[in-house]
C-alpha cells in the first residue's frame, strides 16, 4: 500500500493509470486500525489491477477538508482521476471495499 501525503496525492491518485482506493485513517481511530491489516491484504489481491493507498488523516487535515473527508474511516474510490464513490464510518467493511473495487474494474 502506498502511504500518501498532500505532496504526492495528485501524482499517486489523480494521475494514476489504474483505478485507486484510498483508505483515510487516523492513529486514534480503533475501527481504522482494526481494518487496516485486512485492507492491506485486499490490496495485495488486486495488485496490478487496482492501486490501494492509505492516508493518515491526522497528518493531512487540510487535504482531508479539501476532499470533504469529515469522519473516519473513509474510503475514496477513483477511476481515471475522478472520484467515483466513497464509503465512510459504519458503512466501511471489507466486503463493501471489495464490492466497490470490483465496480472500478467493470
Amino acid at each position: 500500500m502506498v502511504e500518501l501525503n498532500k505532496d504526492i496525492y495528485e501524482a499517486e491518485v489523480l494521475q494514476a493509470d489504474l483505478p485507486v482506493v484510498v483508505d483515510f485513517w487516523g492513529p486514534s481511530c480503533g475501527p481504522c486500525l482494526a481494518l487496516m491489516p485486512e485492507v492491506i491484504k485486499l490490496g495485495e489481491s488486486y495488485e496490478g489491477r487496482v492501486k490501494f493507498c492509505k492516508l493518515n488523516a491526522a497528518e493531512n487535515r487540510r487535504l482531508c477538508a479539501t476532499l470533504k473527508v469529515m469522519g473516519l474511516p473513509t474510503i475514496l474510490f477513483y477511476k481515471g482521476g475522478e472520484l467515483v464513490d466513497r464509503i465512510t464510518g459504519a458503512e466501511v467493511s471489507l466486503e463493501a471495499i471489495r464490492e466497490r473495487a470490483e465496480k472500478l474494474l467493470a
